[in-house]
């Protein structure tokens, strides 16, 4: 319960699904946490008192990931707030999926700002006040090397991007020993995508382990990523998905 004690970790997008496991997952662990929100005030402000009412220590700051400055300023108030930075984690995201024929650019433009942009803008902002050994884990999807129905062109591209992002900032900021990696997870459960919701069924069928993932168990794998036995992992796209992409 200690393997993150004074650490500081920033999560961008981090008030519901798997990003609130995510923070309380590192709060768990003994780090500092800062997360990120675009609306969803009485979730975020949730997590923060169950953090605090243990013991643990986390703030939420609203920012909107699609925009640029939202994100950068973001970082820095938490680096200033804490004092530093030693991990992030970049879980904001956007889904569009529907026919290809129907889909827009504005469509396109949101979710490259969203799933692709803003993890360069934080990634290349953390840089500047990251620790030496620091970890950033960006959370990409399974959908990067499988997408098993139609609809999913552009959300399927924008998370593949996190592959060759991940490699060569790997390569960037190794020499100060910070580590990148991606972690794909395949159907979880979550407001997003819920176990009982429409096309489920066909998704477990898919998987070798014929469920739904929890938020909890990829927020352990984070976890683990973000920890001091994963100092010889980098430049990874590493699934956890009950082997639907097996």
């Amino acid at each position: 319960m200690d393997t993150l004690q004074g650490k500081i970790a920033f999560v961008q997008g981090g008030s519901r699904g798997i990003g609130a496991a995510i923070v309380k997952r590192l709060a768990h662990e003994g780090a500092a946490v800062a997360f990120t929100y675009a609306a969803s005030a009485e979730q975020a402000e949730k997590t923060v008192t169950e953090i605090t009412s243990a013991g643990g220590k986390a703030i939420a700051i609203q920012a909107d990931s699609n925009h640029a400055s939202a994100v950068q300023t973001a970082l820095r108030q938490a680096v200033e707030h804490f004092g530093g930075l030693d991990i992030l984690v970049n879980n904001a995201g956007v889904l569009a999926w529907g026919p290809l024929e129907e889909l827009t650019l504005e469509d396109l433009d949101r979710t490259l700002a969203v799933n692709v942009r803003s993890v360069f803008i934080a990634c290349q902002e953390a840089a500047k006040h990251m620790n030496e050994g620091g970890r950033i884990i960006n959370i990409g999807s399974v959908n990067a090397d499988r997408v098993p129905m139609a609809g999913g062109a552009i959300y399927a591209m924008s998370k593949s991007a996190l592959v060759g992002l991940t490699k060569g900032m790997a390569r960037d900021l190794g020499p100060r020993s910070i580590t990148v990696n991606n972690v794909q997870p395949g159907p979880v459960d979550t407001e997003m995508n819920p176990a009982d919701g429409e096309g489920a069924s066909q998704l477990q069928a898919l998987m070798a382990v014929q469920r739904y993932g929890k938020a909890e168990e990829i927020a352990s794998f984070v976890t683990y990523l973000a920890g001091p036995d994963a100092g010889y992992i980098t430049g990874a796209s590493l699934t956890i998905d009950g082997g639907f992409s097996a």
